[in-house]
């Protein structure tokens, strides 16, 4: 036994000391690795006063050249820093990628446990001063102050460059009320909204627009100035995994939602007080064959059975570009059938060059959507229609179509190449180069990028909380409410079921079974079909919109024993017709907190939110709908526009 213990020992000792060496080893060769990328830098840079008016000398020279001039005109900075960028640098500005930042607002150089985008991302500083870049995607939130702390480091950092071009720090939404993981950036210190289908349900543009300018404050706060939405798509398929971001299925309330929204974030114009917005997926997604998400390989195909293309250009057409949205992002998907080429929208020279470029004159950047050229760690590249081509030849392609940026991919090696070996004009990239300058020049990025960490103030302000709680309540659907039983009186028991006990203080008391009750709350969430093929699977809400029947007999025991009110958390149009028939009354939440919820069941006020989408009536009804068209499913349990008010 004492032989048996000492050999364990041994073992364990043994193990110990590899585990440390083996950290050390790493350690060790992360920090040199970070010491090698902060060589290549030089120093910051310095201030230079000239008539009375303060400069940033951001190439350290020692004079002021136009592209550092604030008095200058934008076409003449972008002429002058053009002039003396060099092809690496160039090829640097046209990568956006995902960025990790530690919880103090420090760099993220080495892979923790606590942060796994480490693990699969370049650092900050390999980005930044090796490959050039200056455009990121921000994906944490671990406080305000850490944001904006984060901002100025890496701006610092981008100042040492040798022509101290400055960052543009990007996100996906952070607003909504309650989180939702791979659909939005959850963010409690920023102000909390319902989600866009809960301001499609309001259909009110000022508030829109309101919501608008008030994240784009908070983003200001922090350095955020490029917001990657809203989402012009169309809800047309319900099974479509990405409804939640949309204005719903109606073109026109998207398109009008879609306007203040922009206008919102950028002003009448883009200025140095914007958030500059890169509106997607042109030329609409939505329209996905059977549901399923162009970001698998099994849901590539966009299909238009009701030949109903042009209605998803809608909110683009009288949405997004009359807004002038700084950027345009198109979509993963393949255009089945509706261009001389199937394949993706990026790579589809009809969507990018005829229809967005020359069609409708659109000027700005375009930006493909996430690993359309090159392999993500965890999942495979989405070149749908061109997987034959290399990954040169791809970002060939993309260029030739008229993309100007290349997202979620940090290998400027590859446009190097392509110049340098003349298979790409040197001029074509200056063209894409001077659009994306352009946005960084007018958002006033070259003269201050900086924020102010000690005036945080405005984030999470009760005046923008107070709003955000406004789009809350106007966003609830009341779908049922059978013989009046809602607002509810507040002498009752209540059994809750997917609600937080505390949500009823100051209403009613809670009881701990449903057998002590008077009344049920139940709450429930839009069902999903569970998928782990593919990594981010798990971030997508997909697949089945019915219940199970265990779920169903579940809440039927409940609503046959007391009269039940149904709570549905709608990301997509829910199937329920045994449920709805069996409760007593059913309301629609589109990310509203519990709170919010049971102040309208007890009356605190009157619900007034209207239906963005159908509710179908059945599976098979869902599987006969048209991918392409609004409004199509037979016998829907729920119109279109349906919600009910108190009497």
């Amino acid at each position: 036994m004492n032989k048996f213990f000492k050999i364990f020992l041994y073992f364990l000792g043994a193990l110990i000391i590899i585990l440390i060496g083996t950290y050390l080893f790493f350690t060790i060769k992360w920090n040199r690795a970070t010491a090698a990328n902060m060589k290549l830098l030089g120093d910051s840079a310095p201030s230079l006063t000239i008539d009375g008016y303060t400069f940033r000398d951001l190439n350290k020279n020692g004079g002021l050249d136009i592209y550092e001039d604030t008095r200058a005109s934008v076409e003449d900075r972008i002429d002058d820093l053009l002039g003396q960028m060099n092809l690496e640098e160039k090829a640097g500005l046209m990568f956006i990628n995902m960025i990790g930042m530690d919880n103090d607002g420090g760099f993220l150089e080495s892979p923790i446990f606590s942060e796994p985008i480490s693990f699969v991302l370049p650092t900050n500083t390999k980005m930044v001063a090796r490959l050039k870049m200056n455009h990121f995607n921000i994906v944490q939130s671990p406080s305000e102050e850490a944001l904006a702390k984060w901002n100025n480091n890496i701006q610092k950092l981008a100042e040492r460059t040798r022509l101290g071009i400055p960052v543009t720090i990007a996100t996906d939404p952070r607003h909504v009320a309650a989180n939702d993981f791979g659909a939005t950036i959850p963010t409690p210190f920023f102000s909390k909204w319902c989600s866009p289908l809960g301001f499609a349900a309001i259909g009110d543009t000022v508030l829109m627009h309101e919501f608008g300018d008030i994240a784009r404050q908070e983003y200001l706060a922090v350095g955020i100035r490029l917001a990657l939405h809203p989402m012009a798509d169309l809800a047309t398929e319900p099974r479509w995994g990405r409804i939640g971001g949309t204005f719903g299925e109606d073109a026109f309330v998207s398109a009008a939602l879609t306007k203040a929204y922009v206008l919102g974030f950028q002003g009448d114009s883009l200025n140095h007080e914007s958030v500059a917005c890169m509106t997607k997926h042109f030329s609409g997604a939505g329209p996905q064959k059977d549901g399923e998400d162009a970001h698998f390989p099994y849901g590539k195909e966009q299909v238009y059975p009701g030949d109903n293309f042009d209605y998803h250009l809608i909110p683009f057409t009288e949405g997004a570009f009359p807004a002038k949205t700084a950027q345009i992002m198109p979509y993963y998907g393949i255009p089945i059938g509706q261009t001389p080429e199937d394949v993706a929208m990026a790579y589809n020279e009809y969507i990018i060059t005829d229809l967005l470029r020359d069609s409708f004159g659109f000027e700005g950047v375009v930006c493909t959507d996430w690993n359309i050229v090159t392999e993500a760690s965890l999942d495979e590249v989405r070149a749908w229609g061109v997987e034959h081509l290399t990954e040169s030849q791809r970002i060939s392609k993309l260029l030739e179509v008229g993309c100007d940026m290349f997202g979620g991919e940090s290998r400027p090696d590859l446009i190097i190449d392509l110049v340098q070996s003349g298979e790409i004009q040197a001029s074509r990239i200056d063209q894409s180069i001077r659009r994306i300058l352009r946005d960084k020049f007018i958002l006033g990025l070259f003269d201050n990028p900086f924020v102010n960490i000690d005036d945080l103030s405005i984030v999470g302000s009760d005046q923008f909380n107070a709003k955000g709680r406004e789009s809350q309540r106007r966003s609830l659907v009341l779908l049922k409410n059978n013989d009046d039983i809602l607002p509810l009186s507040s002498d009752l028991k209540i059994y809750i079921e997917g609600i937080d006990n505390k949500a009823l203080s100051g209403h009613a008391s809670a009881v701990k079974s449903a057998d002590e009750a008077d009344i049920i709350i139940k709450k429930l969430k839009t069902p999903f079909t569970e998928r782990n093929d593919y990594f981010i699977e798990q971030f997508f809400r997909q697949g089945q919109l019915n219940f199970t029947q265990d779920e169903i007999s579940g809440i039927l025991d409940l609503s046959n024993a007391k009269p039940t009110i149904i709570i549905i958390d709608l990301e997509r149009p829910a199937v329920f017709p045994e449920i709805n028939d069996a409760a007593s009354s059913v309301i629609a939440s589109f990310n509203s907190s519990d709170e919010i919820i049971i102040d309208m069941i007890f009356g605190a006020f009157s619900p007034t939110g209207k239906l963005p989408f159908q509710i179908p009536s059945s599976v098979e009804a869902v599987e006969a709908q048209l991918e392409d068209v609004p409004y199509d499913s037979k016998d829907p349990l729920y119109p279109f526009g349906h919600g009910l008010s108190y009497q």
